[in-house]
């Protein structure tokens, strides 16, 4: 355990703890970088705001920081925390991909997948041309058992990726297809709209290719690059969801049962390299197994607040096991950061 030399709260009315650590058993390089926090008789709201620039120059230097202490136990501090924090609004969660329940101040439940299932590694809304730049996670109810949030440095994705799949990667992006409806989500909650008209504006706004179908059924499809430049360091960021999205995300039986009810076409996602050609199966489970290998993980705390960079760290969640309640919150919208295809 390393502590770290800090003036952050210098002027509190405690004394306060400050201790950064690896997580127990599963990292060793301080990553998420821990912080025990005494606010004493200061507001937390107070306390982001007077140590935004410490807080923020701690995220970029380490890009994943989990601060435990403040007391963040509700909805609206939580919000009014980040807001202080990053001098900035939360973002509308909008072009949905998972189930949430919206709460007030832009915040939202983390996906609300059963339990006993696994949510790979992924940057947020990276299969879109906007996505937040950070992220905070709170943790209102800490799991009996599991339910961590593995988180992953995508600069390591990338320098550890064979070049043979980085390579064709970058030279031809990803698209991702999607049909809304039957067993995704429907289009009315991907968009927060029931009108076509709204749905058709946004997807000419964010060059998203859209078909009506028969039965008020809808089809998306969008290219978007596999590899993006961290707008402050310039180091090249593995940013994308082809391996959560392909049908090979999918156990065996569910990829066929899919397979034989909607056809390759039909599928509710899936993914394709940029110019519509197959990404072969090698690449994908290759990809998926650098994830793995590279994960770092703790044990949820309640009051736990987790910042993360989303275009340096990915995030997963584990099956859990009891009661868990994580809130997310995103912030400062990027818009398609350099392009590299």
């Amino acid at each position: 355990m390393e502590r770290l030399t800090t003036d952050l709260d210098r002027d509190s009315s405690a004394s306060p703890s400050y201790v950064a650590q690896a997580s127990a058993g599963v990292c060793s390089d301080d990553t998420p970088i821990v912080f025990n926090i005494n606010t004493g008789a200061i507001k937390i709201q107070d306390w982001a705001l007077q140590h935004r620039q410490q807080v923020l120059e701690l995220l970029q230097r380490h890009g994943a920081v989990l601060l435990r202490g403040l007391k963040v136990n509700s909805s609206k501090k939580f919000s009014e925390v980040l807001t202080n924090l990053f001098d900035s609004e939360l973002l509308e969660y909008r072009y949905r991909s998972t189930p949430r329940t919206g709460m007030k101040g832009n915040v939202y439940t983390a996906t609300e997948y059963s339990c006993d299932e696994v949510i790979q590694q992924h940057n947020e809304n990276a299969y879109s041309d906007s996505w937040p730049d950070y992220l905070g996670f709170l943790c209102l109810i800490e799991p009996e058992q599991g339910g961590r949030t593995p988180i992953c440095d995508s600069r390591e994705i990338y320098r550890q990726l064979p070049r043979e799949i980085v390579s064709a990667f970058e030279e031809k992006g990803v698209m991702y297809v999607r049909n809304y409806g039957d067993v995704d989500l429907p289009w009315q909650e991907v968009f927060q709209t029931t009108e076509k008209q709204d749905v058709e504006a946004y997807c000419q706004a964010h060059s998203l290719r859209f078909i009506w179908l028969p039965g008020d059924r809808l089809r998306t499809i969008q290219v978007n690059p596999a590899v993006q430049i961290h707008p402050q360091t310039q180091e090249r960021i593995w940013f994308n969801q082809a391996h959560l999205f392909h049908v090979s995300s999918f156990a065996q039986a569910e990829q066929d049962a899919l397979l034989q009810s909607y056809g390759e076409k039909g599928l509710p996602r899936n993914a394709y390299f940029g110019d519509g050609s197959p990404i072969p199966l090698e690449y994908l489970q290759q990809i998926r197994q650098t994830y793995e290998r590279n994960l770092r993980s703790f044990d949820w705390q309640k009051n736990d607040l987790l910042l993360l960079d989303n275009l340096k760290f990915t995030h997963g969640r584990e099956p859990f096991v009891g009661n868990r309640k994580i809130l997310v919150g995103m912030v400062k919208p990027s818009a398609d950061l350099n392009r590299t295809n």
